[in-house]
């Protein structure tokens, strides 16, 4: 098991970490990529890491095979999901219509918090490129991409898109991908928050598919020989 970030102490020493507490603090590390694809999830290890028997970090690992991050297999035990490439690309091409669904919504009722939400999170993007912070790109893209959607309304479409990020996540897809690519990227979400904020609908499903033809060009040319997918001539 690799070197973990340290998980936040239970909310109650006293009792300890709750199944709750281990389901959310589990979820996170796949979440952060501190754990890619692949990566064994030794049920021993976490209950000492935990200071709980391995019954309730059994039951958190079922829970995260259910929302596909984990899966076990008999005889090895349980691993971060490795997804293989054609299953990346299906993830983006959901991803791409689930948020042109809610965005020409998502403009039209946008308010100003909304917009200073939005705002704030394409400002860390511009940082994190300027900075060449992949990791913190790649986690202020998703912050961005949900600011535009969830003033939408339309809270059920928005879950099933957050559902269908956290499987991609554990690829970190922009921590894989070129500086310049990054650029090219962030010029596009540029455009996307200009529409946004000019509560431009038509402007910003235009952009936003500029945008998607880009990023779907981008994951599919993702590198295949560093472990990251689960394809037969993967490692």
């Amino acid at each position: 098991m690799p070197r973990l970030p340290d998980t936040p102490p239970p909310q109650d020493p006293h009792r300890g970490y709750t199944q709750s507490e281990i389901l959310a603090a589990l979820r996170r590390l796949v979440l952060s990529g501190s754990l890619p694809p692949g990566t064994g999830l030794p049920l021993r290890e976490f209950a000492k890491l935990f200071e709980v028997s391995a019954i309730p970090v059994r039951e958190s690992l079922q829970t995260l095979i259910g929302e596909g991050l984990v899966e076990h297999r008999p005889h090895f035990g349980y691993t971060v999901t490795r997804l293989t490439t054609a299953e990346l690309r299906e993830l983006y091409l959901v991803r791409e219509r689930l948020e042109s669904a809610a965005l020409a919504a998502a403009a039209q009722r946008a308010g100003d918090e909304d917009h200073r939400l939005a705002v704030a999170a394409h400002r860390r993007m511009e940082q994190a490129v300027l900075a060449d912070d992949p990791a913190g790109y790649h986690r202020e893209t998703r912050n961005f991409h949900l600011a535009l959607t969830r003033p939408s309304g339309m809270a059920r479409l928005v879950h099933m898109l957050e559902y269908a990020w956290n499987i991609t996540e554990p690829v970190q897809p922009m921590v894989h991908i070129s500086a310049a690519e990054r650029a090219r990227l962030q010029a596009d979400h540029h455009q996307q928050l200009a529409a946004f904020l000019a509560g431009d609908a038509e402007a910003l499903l235009v952009a936003t598919e500029q945008h998607h033809d880009r990023l779907n060009r981008v994951v599919a040319e993702l590198p295949t020989d560093i472990g990251l997918f689960a394809d037969p001539d993967s490692p």
